[in-house]
């Protein structure tokens, strides 16, 4: 019977995006059925397999997507998300595959982490969906290689892992995402505002499963103050800034109050 991890690093190695989306959901529905026995210890690859497009470029040289009413500017835009589920997808298997070993974790963390993973399939695919009822698909557009760099630089440790991304990056998508929803649905895509509605509530409960496994393992591991040990970990491992404008109710909801993340945002740094 296969292992949990072993699929982990399938979905890992699978290079098409479509493909990918689809076993991610696959792995899934097999863990809940129990037709996966064991988590086992496959460990995971150091970079996830990528399809051919689109191309990877540093965040700098990706041009900025603007909304507008034109299906070119929301196409972008719906490109540019498709991209950050995609690396998601990765995230979350990532985690499965190269933590089962890192500690004595309970199978809820790992019950925690497939449902992860197979929200951020289906959030891929329904922006697929989008953009090929805009005339396309993912991969025509160029996309930046930033997002990977978190899961190298925390891939040593779990609660480094656990501190940047989910605590940080798709913290960080509960501010941005309200404002493209009511973009979107200025310019009159409402199906596409639609898609992101259902994102940006299930976003909410990412950052809460990684918080609440973060002061598990802050707890396993003896560490006296959690909020001290996110804050230095965020200082050691992110590379920029915690940006406002907050969306101090979603973020609370996620079980993360503004005394985390405010000491460590720009506007509390700049004076």
């Amino acid at each position: 019977m296969q292992q949990l991890t072993e699929g982990a690093r399938a979905v890992l190695r699978t290079a098409d995006a479509d493909a990918k989306a689809a076993a991610s959901r696959d792995l899934a529905t097999a863990w809940r059925a129990g037709s996966i026995g064991e988590v086992g210890a496959a460990g995971a690859p150091d970079r996830p397999a990528r399809p051919v497009t689109p191309a990877l470029r540093p965040p700098r040289e990706v041009p900025r997507r603007k909304i507008t009413a034109a299906p070119v500017g929301r196409f972008a835009l719906l490109h540019a998300l498709a991209h950050i589920e995609l690396n998601a997808i990765d995230l979350a298997w990532d985690m499965v595959a190269r933590f089962a070993e890192a500690t004595t974790l309970p199978r809820a963390f790992f019950d925690d982490w497939v449902a992860v993973a197979n929200d951020e399939a289906k959030h891929f695919q329904m922006l697929q969906s989008r953009l090929g009822d805009l005339g396309g698909g993912y991969g025509d557009l160029a996309a930046h290689d930033g997002l990977w760099q978190a899961a190298e630089e925390t891939a040593h440790d779990l609660l480094a892992r656990l501190a940047i991304v989910p605590m940080v990056l798709e913290a960080r998508g509960l501010d941005v995402t309200p404002a493209m929803i009511t973009k979107l649905t200025n310019a009159g895509d409402h199906d596409s505002a639609a898609v992101l509605e259902i994102i940006a509530h299930e976003e909410i409960g990412h950052v809460a499963i990684g918080k609440r496994w973060f002061l598990w393992l802050c707890e396993t591991r003896g560490v006296a103050d959690p909020k001290a040990a996110w804050q230095s970990l965020v200082r050691l491992h992110f590379r920029g800034l915690v940006k406002p404008p907050f969306n101090e109710s979603a973020r609370t909801e996620a079980g993360l109050p503004p005394d985390y993340y405010e000491p460590l945002s720009e506007r509390c740094l700049n004076g």
